[in-house]
């Protein structure tokens, strides 16, 4: 497996690490990334032999194009040291840090990779990480956390152990979660990392999972996480660019290359100036669009 730092990441699926049956199964539902557990659903007397568990599944299941993410423990257990060190030799795509407060937490995982790479003879920077964002002061150091290192993926916001540690719970409206969301969003974009979103643990709510992704999708999040493979197609409909977008994205593209064939600085569109933010969105579009099968070679929408 290699870190690619750009992709789909739409949707990230938790998988218990000690749970053999749903690791097998986990590359048939399509995610785009698989969060293997060793952390919150993986009880003490187990986290020796899910650790064994996931590392045997690195190696040898066949996960699809799902890219593979691990959660360790968090720094201040003991089980932390050989967590690093086995997904290091593994060779996962992405180490995922919990409760992480600070860009020194980080600064340490990297060095404990560093260290584990030398051991195992993995190439340096071939394994990303991303940090999960649980609390009023990871909150709050969200924008010197995504900046910590280059081989940061993303950042997810956490939002049962963040609002216990405000002192609050989950609400229908989030009003809860509105600026760890945009705190932790913003410290991504400004770092040009993804932002995930937390977990929505209602399967029977589907409305309210609908009206919370419409919501974060809406902010400019990159994707969100899940507990559920019923929930990955339900993302991807809220994310997914539609027909009238791609075709608008398709428009904006030519009349740039209608600008350019008449060698105009000024692009416009049915008589309206086309600005650099337009043509960005239209680019964010159509890559989207291709990287989620929508489109075909030529950029022509494919009919499902």
């Amino acid at each position: 497996m290699t870190y690619t730092k750009k992709r789909l990441r739409r949707t990230m699926m938790f998988v218990p690490g000690n749970n053999p049956a749903m690791i097998k199964d986990a590359g048939i539902y399509g995610a785009d990334s698989i969060m293997l557990d060793l952390e919150d659903s993986v009880s003490l007397p187990q986290k020796d032999a899910a650790r064994l568990l996931v590392y045997e599944a690195v190696k040898t299941v066949d996960f699809g194009n799902s890219e593979i993410v691990v959660r360790v423990n968090g720094q201040d257990t003991p089980y932390y040291d050989q967590d690093v060190r086995a997904m290091v030799k593994a060779g996962v795509d992405v180490i995922r840090l919990p409760k992480t407060e600070t860009a020194d937490m980080i600064h340490k995982l990297i060095k404990d990779m560093e260290a584990a790479e030398d051991e195992f003879g993995v190439k340096k920077g071939s394994i990303g990480v991303m940090a999960a964002i649980e609390s009023a002061k990871g909150v709050l150091n969200a924008p010197e956390i995504a900046v910590s290192t280059p081989l940061m993926m993303g950042m997810a916001v956490s939002g049962e152990d963040y609002t216990s540690d405000m002192h609050t719970h989950r609400y229908p409206d989030g009003r809860e979660m509105e600026f760890a969301r945009n705190m932790v969003l913003h410290a991504c974009r400004a770092a040009d990392i993804y932002a995930f979103d937390s977990v929505f643990s209602d399967m029977n709510d589907t409305e309210g999972f609908y009206r919370e992704t419409n919501y974060i999708h809406e902010l400019g999040y990159d994707g969100k996480s899940l507990v559920n493979p019923r929930q990955i197609p339900m993302v991807n409909k809220v994310f997914n660019p539609t027909k009238a977008q791609i075709e608008q994205a398709k428009n904006v593209q030519n009349a740039i290359r209608e600008a350019r064939a008449k060698g105009s600085g000024v692009i416009s569109m049915n008589g309206k100036m086309v600005d650099k933010p337009v043509v960005e969105r239209a680019d964010r579009v159509l890559s989207i669009a291709k990287a989620s099968n929508l489109i075909d070679e030529e950029g022509n929408y494919i009919e499902k």
